[in-house]
């Protein structure tokens, strides 16, 4: 096995993120909510490129200037990027083209190549273009959307530091939407393996009007990264008594508004699992429960998205 780069610098050194208790209801129970975006891109995207990099690196599947292309329009690829600047990994970023102009402009910032696809091929056609040149190339695939690894980062970090920071060390429920679908199997397999018996929440937006982000596909084009069908990790049999919550995307979106004026830079998807958290404490009706979310990401790749247009100007 070889050993992580001397160049791989401070992520070796990154500190837990905060969990906190964070109350817009006076009637319920506070969730509990994991703060991502205190990662170094500011997403919880950079767990899975750390770990799934760190393995590639440790078994010899990449090593300095090997290229490393993903099939990502936001996080995932933003987080690779940071991630292969500290490694001194290549990559290239395949993303449909609309995307906003701040995640193209973060990637490129850390060094990262950025190549677009066809919008109307949506992200599966991103997937079809990293395998073309994968073969072309020899480029390292992560394949965050396929790649169990995606799922054990969380089971491994972030559930773990869930457990330690929760009072009791008790987790009821664990709510997210589903991109990928790593972090909800991973927080719940995580907590599972202590004894917690935690209930998995999917939390899914409801699409008011017409899907236009490339992201998306059945779900709401306006929480991006929530996607639908794409998933080969999200599976039901590997969430035992798995709820499903549906979330108004006006409600979404309202939601995340309301956790920036409290002062959390966040984006629209954690406004999606806050809201999805708060519907499960309302139906459970129980005021001892330790429901956990998270907050995925920081608000600043969402400045020209419609997130932002009550504040511009």
């Amino acid at each position: 096995m070889a050993d992580l780069p001397g160049c791989h610098r401070y992520l070796n050194r990154v500190a837990p993120t905060p969990l906190v208790p964070v109350q817009l209801d006076p009637a319920l129970p506070p969730v509990w909510c994991k703060l991502e975006f205190f990662n170094p891109s500011g997403s919880t995207k950079d767990r899975i490129a750390r770990f799934i990099l760190e393995k590639a690196w440790r078994l010899g599947r990449v090593k300095c200037g090997d290229a490393v292309c993903e099939a990502s329009s936001g996080s995932t690829s933003i987080a690779l990027a940071l991630a292969c600047a500290q490694m001194g990994l290549r990559f290239v970023a395949v993303m449909p083209e609309g995307v906003s102009n701040e995640r193209v402009l973060l990637i490129r910032g850390y060094g990262g190549e950025v190549r677009f696809t066809p919008k109307d091929a949506g992200i599966r056609g991103a997937i079809a273009e990293t395998e073309r040149l994968a073969a072309e190339c020899g480029a390292f695939l992560p394949r965050q959307f396929a790649n169990p690894d995606n799922a054990e980062a969380h089971r491994q970090t972030t559930a773990r530091e869930i457990l330690d920071q929760i009072p009791g060390g008790r987790v009821d429920a664990v709510v997210s939407g589903v991109g990928t679908g790593g972090t909800l199997v991973g927080l719940y397999q995580g907590c599972a393996d202590v004894g917690c018996g935690v209930v998995p929440v999917h939390a899914r937006p409801v699409n008011l009007y017409p899907a236009s982000d490339v992201e998306c596909c059945s779900f709401s084009g306006r929480i991006p990264g929530v996607v639908d069908r794409i998933s080969e990790i999200f599976h039901e049999d590997r969430l035992p008594g798995l709820l499903t919550v549906e979330v108004k995307d006006d409600l979404a979106i309202d939601t995340t508004r309301r956790l920036m004026k409290l002062g959390f830079p966040v984006g629209p998807s954690s406004g999606l699992n806050y809201a999805a958290a708060a519907e499960v404490l309302k139906r459970l009706a129980d005021p001892t429960l330790q429901v956990v979310t998270v907050f995925p990401d920081r608000m600043e790749r969402y400045f020209t998205t419609e997130l932002f247009k009550p504040f511009a100007g």
